[in-house]
């Protein structure tokens, strides 16, 4: 029987011994009801491709993977709709689709005002304040809201007195109230509030101080080696004026070496071309000798003098001393911190901002990537040594985010994609499959009768080579207005939108939503048959887009979200989602609401991978050490699968179901 492309026979010559399901620690299930399993454990490795995890299988590199997959079962895993991982995750968490959590795009909207916000958590309102000397004092502190709705499965497992350890998963910031360790992953901000704020320092005059996604450029000036520069902080919410935070530091470099001295709050250190510092842990005053942020940030020197370039990381929440909440119990991060050292808490640790914007390089964004790696490695290492019995779950990011900006060196088709590009970086991606596939066989090596072990990806992916702007179809083809003044494609967030004039527009990534009346501020198009006929115009039209380049079909589904929603949140759904080809995704420019005059255009962006798209195209991947009985299994099963393991009931508004 086939296997995606392997015969068991075939996977039993990988291995180099027949392994039938029961032998090295992949016993099969025992008959009857209760608990079934001591030890649960799952490596959640976020990206992970079941085509590119067959290619690295059969060459080789995978061998853990191979053996476990020999012993016990490989399933392709659908994800969710749409694939994005904020939802797929909630999916995983919930055991429901996105109508049982309210979790549908990266990016939501409040319909009665159009304001979009990041859609996983928000902070509440202060209450009531006291003014003191220009600051408005708070008498009950600001709360972060995790707008992750339905159940939390290992709430659920640890109130039925199940041991869990859930570190770094996303969608769970602040994280769920309950008894488990666990530590907030992506959704995690910095300390800006934002998904990461870098900071580029320069003296080159060419570049212009301003503002890029994902970060900033700050010029600077340099007298007798000394340059003064200003670390930017998070806003003051206690002062009135609603002023910056910020913390002047000093680089002096050396006048004979490649090499500077940094001095920032009392503390110094010497960093040489091309070297990393270690976590500097510094202090933002809200209210002098009263109040304070911490933060902890890393340097990076690119170039000492003669083009002087200097980059920080964003400003990430200090786990030894949380200003926000980011573990259960809250000194879990702090406990974490003296068997491990400080660590990355913003919830994309690889800054893949910075590399788009030109101020790292491939090899210097690797550095970082891989040092972020280590890190996770080293927390594994640390909580799974500990790990004795109950449900343990380990998150992974290198395999997305690299993904996302290394696919141009595997793909030919891309617009990026070079012979010299793919001879340096080509075997990056590869590399990383290969270290997932360590930490594979650490786990394998601690199961026993007992234990079950899942290795599962939220998603796949895909080549992301051209961009298609939403917004403007939408306008050309009659679906949208603009204000008579406007210049298309100049402001963002639908400022230059007539909103008399506009029935429909793309917010997000996947999300297009109708402009309703008494739901939208001023909502043109009316409940009932005109939304429905409005619906199915536009998933027919935008079903027949074809490339006019490539001659492709651009959106290969358009959803009704009252088709695949259900649950108590379907509600806010977006009213129509969009499904993109292979090669195909909504342009940055539809996700910040712009109008450009372009309907396609290459994207020459180094985010060249992506899994936005259409989910059959996209499906992630079940490794197991059980046989997985299901034809097609999705995210949303696994929550009652590994609650079935302890003999716990799925909980109220989980719709999956066991795969086992």
């Amino acid at each position: 029987m086939k296997r995606h492309g392997l015969t068991r026979r075939e996977f039993i010559k990988l291995t180099g011994a027949g392994l039938a399901a029961g032998a090295v620690g992949m016993p099969a299930l025992a008959a009857g009801r209760g608990r079934r399993s001591r030890r649960v454990i799952v490596l959640g490795i976020d990206g992970m491709d079941p085509v590119l995890l067959d290619r690295f299988v059969r060459e080789g590199r995978m061998p853990n993977c191979a053996k476990l997959i020999a012993g016990g079962s490989f399933s392709r895993l659908q994800t969710s709709d749409p694939p994005q991982s904020p939802v797929a995750w909630s999916n995983f968490i919930s055991g429901t689709n996105p109508g049982g959590h309210g979790i549908y795009d990266f990016i939501a909207r409040d319909p009665s005002t159009l304001v979009p916000y990041l859609s996983t958590s928000e902070m509440g309102d202060a209450g009531k304040t006291i003014g003191v000397a220009g600051y408005d004092i708070p008498l009950s502190g600001r709360r972060m809201v995790n707008l992750r709705k339905g159940p939390t499965f290992w709430k659920d497992l640890q109130e039925q007195g199940v041991d869990c350890t859930v570190l770094k998963i996303p969608a769970n910031f602040p994280p769920t109230e309950c008894r488990s360790r666990s530590i907030s992953g992506m959704g995690t901000p910095d300390i800006h509030g934002s998904y990461g704020l870098f900071t580029f320092y320069t003296d080159k005059a060419s570049e212009v101080p301003r503002d890029v996604p994902g970060g900033r450029v700050v010029n600077v000036g340099s007298h007798d080696n000394t340059i003064d520069c200003v670390l930017p902080g998070p806003v003051n919410t206690l002062r009135r004026d609603r002023g910056n935070v910020n913390i002047p530091f000093t680089v002096f470099a050396d006048p004979s070496n490649p090499a500077v001295l940094v001095s920032v709050q009392g503390k110094e250190f010497i960093l040489k071309e091309g070297e990393w510092s270690d976590w500097v842990v510094l202090s933002f005053p809200l209210v002098p000798h009263i109040a304070e942020v911490p933060g902890i940030c890393r340097f990076f020197l690119r170039k000492a003098r003669n083009d002087f370039a200097l980059y920080v990381t964003p400003v990430n929440i200090d786990p030894a001393a949380p200003s926000l909440p980011i573990s259960t119990p809250p000194r879990y991060s702090a406990d974490l911190v003296s068997r491990i050292g400080r660590f990355y808490t913003q919830g994309m640790a690889e800054d893949t901002k910075a590399l788009s914007a030109g101020m790292l390089s491939d090899d210097e964004y690797k550095q970082l990537a891989v040092n972020v790696l280590n890190e996770n490695i080293r927390m594994f290492d640390s909580e799974f040594g500990r790990f004795e019995s109950g449900f343990f779950f380990c998150y992974f990011s290198s395999l997305d985010l690299n993904s996302h900006v290394f696919w141009r060196a595997l793909d030919r088709g891309h617009p990026l994609y070079s012979a010299g590009l793919a001879a340096k970086q080509g075997d990056f991606i590869p590399w990383l499959y290969s270290q997932m596939d360590a930490v594979v066989g650490k786990a394998m090596a601690r199961l026993d009768a007992s234990s079950m072990l899942m290795v599962m990806s939220d998603h796949g992916f895909a080549s992301f080579r051209r961009q298609f702007n939403l917004n403007s179809w939408l306008m050309d083809n009659g679906y949208a207005g603009a204000v008579p003044s406007a210049s298309r494609g100049s402001a963002g967030y639908f400022q230059d939108t007539d909103w008399t004039q506009t029935r429909a527009y793309g917010l997000g990534i996947n999300s297009l939503y109708l402009n309703i009346k008494g739901r939208e501020p001023q909502g043109v198009v009316g409940q009932g048959s005109e939304k429905d006929a409005l619906m199915a115009e536009l998933v027919s039209k935008l079903e027949a887009v074809r490339d006019p380049v490539t001659g492709e079909q651009v959106i290969t589904h358009a959803y009704r979200g009252s088709d695949i929603y259900s649950g108590p949140y379907a509600g806010s759904a977006p009213d129509v989602v969009v499904g993109y080809n292979r090669g195909y995704r909504a342009s940055w420019d539809t996700v910040l609401g712009k109008y450009p005059k372009e309907h396609f255009a290459d994207n020459t962006d180094p985010w060249s991978g992506d899994h936005s798209i259409d989910a059959p195209h996209v499906p992630g991947v079940l490794l197991c050490n059980r046989p997985v009985k299901a034809s097609r299994p999705a995210l949303s099963d696994l929550a009652p699968t590994i609650m079935d393991q302890f003999g716990v009931e799925p909980s109220d508004g989980m719709t999956g179901k066991p795969v086992l």
